[in-house]
């Protein structure tokens, strides 16, 4: 990553985030339960003797009784890391695992890392072949050229899985996939395009191959390196992969070489092309600068004399970005679910041809979350599908599945391709995907102020930068000025750097007026004029949510320092709840196989049957703003009055209100428990249930089984917890819990002015 390209967080973070609370980035689950001595007779000795006996007899049936088949080694030796050279096998782990992680994240492909302490090419071989039988695939990563080839070509022979060095793929298929539309929008026919690729290293020489696989003539394409151009006969600076891309040619610059040219595809170093050189070119070039972290020439220096061209870099912080995660996941999910022995060519193909007609397809509002909230369209500056875009997963892997099909490599066809693509959607993260949502909501719509009430706390500073950095919005601290640029330096940032307005609640040309408010309304409960003053001087949350009040603000975070508690009957005194509504408390419980809505989680301890329909309505509007059907559950440890109890018997009449009202436009029921709520498939002795799906929103009874069950899920790890989400005030207040990590932080503050944009209709 360059100086000059967008960085929300510092070095001392980015060392804690791979350091805390766990070293690393990735760890072992096991998927069986391993509770009972019965489970470890079984898991292992003597019940590990009967799957043993079957492998041994056929070694395929290895796909169905161990990991084998999802289960993907990414291997490196270290001596071409990103874009900072040699650096050893150790060093390299933190980006194998990095892999690793980007393979679950976006593709649910499990996989591990391997550091190999060998630059031999032979030593490497004979490694991964002794280990590939492991795997279901291999990704080969950061190994220097030439002997990446080398490598990869000889294990692809050796082993019968597939063998993928995405360095070279990675970039060949997503760029190609820009190239085909980026042809499409000009008008040209990939078989007359003049290329000139600068760059014959791993990803370029890959390019070259796929391209001209594609339809590109061979005759039409000069590649360059750093002796110049590569023309046949040259005698030096050669190996038989540069030779094989040898063409008659009186070129012998990059100048002499683009001058005419459509294309360049640049895998070089900065500034190898030059603005001279773009003016060379035929009419609306396309240019596809891709060095890291620097392109060979930046779009605004192409755009400054050739607004005709199309230009694609390497970088987030500039349109068509080229970026190998929109690749190697799905890949590997297609090869991986037909136990493909290769990734030949027409596989890979696939995956570009597929990638480019996705570009072409409306964009969802999610994909805004990785512009900045531009809502972008098929054309000039969006011809390569975002990698946030949530339909990748289930739109690539079905084609590279279909090609390994169609060439004999798949030993496991795929029958019902229709069900093939549904099950890819289920295994979407739901935790990225709703925060990506939010996200793209929020970079969408006009940017909020929203305020930071405990400003002098790094963390709190942190997270107040990666907001305002990230497009969301525009940040505002609450503190002394001194400590804040204090421990802003602290935290690693330069305040000449971070324009984070910073406001002092002591010395405020606002405190009059935020006094004479809230005078106003505290007088008659207590309070002196002198009392007043000094909340407004002393209490930041009631200074903050005077700004939230008076319109100085959108939206406010509080919490890191005070209790949840404390925290809202301070902002109660400053800010009302909507008429009509109720504050309660939403936490979001994101699992594997449920999006849960859980009410009441943090207001109301006791809650009356009249407070429970209340809590369900306050619920159902804010799941339906997000974009759910709210099917709601009013939750009980009884199951419609057996046995009875006084809880229960609550649970009972707030469903019999609801009976009785007028303009219910949501599906509920109750009293039942979870799995009652959750389990279709429970529900034979109860036939008259009028839940039509799994329940979403969970009405709890009380406070105290809301707050301790999405705590407990949280804890166990079975379920990411979003909240919980003040809901229900006239204006966006979010409260973090007590000493809240950044991210957590961030997530209140997104959450405050996602609130204030659905405020805003």
């Amino acid at each position: 990553m360059s100086d000059s390209e967008k960085r929300t967080f510092t070095d001392e973070e980015a060392l804690s985030f791979h350091r805390y609370p766990t070293p690393g980035k990735i760890a072992i689950t096991a998927t069986k339960p391993m509770a009972t001595q019965r489970d470890l007779s079984l898991a292992y000795s003597p019940g590990v003797a009967v799957p043993v006996l079957k492998i041994a007899e056929d070694p395929e049936s290895a796909y169905d009784y161990t990991a084998k088949g999802n289960l993907v080694a990414v291997i490196s030796n270290g001596t071409a890391i990103l874009g900072l050279g040699n650096l050893g096998a150790l060093a390299s782990k933190p980006v194998m695992e990095g892999k690793s992680v980007l393979f679950k994240r976006f593709a649910d492909v499990d996989s591990i890392d391997i550091e190999v302490s060998a630059t031999d090419p032979d030593e490497i071989i004979t490694v991964v072949k002794n280990i590939g039988v492991t795997f279901g695939g291999i990704n080969l990563e950061d190994i220097k050229s030439p002997e990446c080839f080398r490598i990869e070509t000889e294990l692809q022979e050796l082993l019968d899985i597939p063998v993928f060095h995405d360095d070279q793929h990675g970039t060949a298929i997503i760029s190609a996939a820009g190239l085909i539309n980026a042809c499409f929008i000009t008008g040209r026919e990939l078989k007359d395009v003049k290329l000139v690729l600068c760059g014959a290293g791993a990803a370029g020489i890959a390019s070259l191959e796929l391209m001209k696989a594609m339809g590109l003539a061979h005759e039409n394409c000069i590649a360059v390196d750093n002796t110049g151009v590569i023309y046949r006969g040259r005698p030096e600076g050669m190996n038989q992969w540069k030779s094989a891309h040898a063409v008659d040619t009186d070129a012998r610059t990059l100048a002499d070489a683009v001058k005419g040219a459509d294309v360049f595809i640049g895998l070089s170093v900065k500034g190898a092309l030059t603005q001279e050189m773009v003016a060379s070119m035929a009419p609306n070039p396309l240019i596809f600068a891709m060095a890291n972290p620097d392109p060979e020439i930046t779009p605004e220096e192409v755009h400054a004399i050739r607004p005709d061209a199309i230009v694609a870099t390497g970088r987030s912080d500039y349109p068509n970005q080229v970026n190998n995660v929109l690749g190697f996941p799905y890949i590997f999910r297609g090869a991986l679910d037909v136990r493909a022995r290769r990734v030949n060519m027409e596989m890979k193909i696939a995956c570009a041809n597929a990638m480019a007609l996705l570009a072409r397809e409306d964009v969802p509002d999610e994909v805004a979350a990785a512009y900045h909230g531009v809502q972008l369209k098929f054309g000039p500056e969006y011809i390569i599908p975002s990698p946030f875009d949530p339909r990748l997963i289930s739109y690539i892997p079905p084609f590279v599945a279909q090609a390994a099909m169609d060439t004999g490599v798949a030993r496991k066809p795929i029958a019902d391709m229709d069900a093939y693509r549904a099950s890819l959607a289920q295994r979407l993260d739901p935790t990225a995907g709703f925060l990506q949502k939010l996200q793209g909501a929020v970079l969408k719509s006009p940017k909020k102020r929203i305020v930071f009430a405990e400003g002098e706390e790094p963390s709190v500073i942190r997270a107040a930068h990666a907001f305002q950095s990230a497009g969301l919005g525009k940040a505002i601290l609450v503190g002394r000025e001194e400590l804040v640029l204090e421990n802003m330096k602290l935290a690693g940032l330069d305040p000449a750097d971070v324009s984070l307005e910073i406001i002092n609640a002591r010395v405020s040309a606002y405190n009059p007026a935020f006094a004479d408010f809230l005078y106003a309304r505290l007088a008659r409960q207590g309070y002196l004029k002198r009392d007043v003053v000094r909340l407004i001087n002393q209490d930041r949350n009631s200074f903050a949510a005077c700004m939230v009040a008076l319109g100085h603000a959108d939206g406010m975070v509080t919490g890191v320092t005070r209790s949840y508690d404390q925290a809202l009957e301070e902002i109660l005194r400053v800010i009302d709840p909507e008429p009509d509504g109720r504050v309660i408390g939403m936490s979001v419980l994101l699992a594997k196989s449920h999006t849960l809505f859980i009410a009441d989680t943090s207001v109301t301890e006791m809650p009356e049957a009249e407070e429970l329909v209340d809590i369900a309505i306050e619920a159902a509007r804010a799941v339906k703003a997000m974009g759910y059907t709210p099917r709601i559950a009013f939750l009980s440890y009884s199951t419609f009055g057996n046995p009875m109890g006084q809880r229960s018997e609550k649970v009972r009449e707030a469903v019999a209100m609801l009976d009785e009202m007028d303009g219910i436009d949501f599906e509920y029921e109750g009293e039942i428990p979870p799995d009652l709520a959750l389990d279709m498939e429970k529900r034979a002795n109860y036939p008259f249930m009028r839940l039509t799906g799994p329940a979403n929103v969970l009405v709890m009874p009380a406070i105290h089984s809301a707050a301790i069950s999405t705590q407990l899920v949280q804890e166990l790890g079975a379920a990411t917890v979003i909240g919980p989400i003040l809901l229900g005030l006239e204006k966006s207040v979010q409260i973090a819990p007590l000493s809240a990590s950044v991210s957590k932080i961030l997530q209140m503050a997104t959450l405050a002015a996602y609130e204030q944009d659905l405020a805003d209709g």
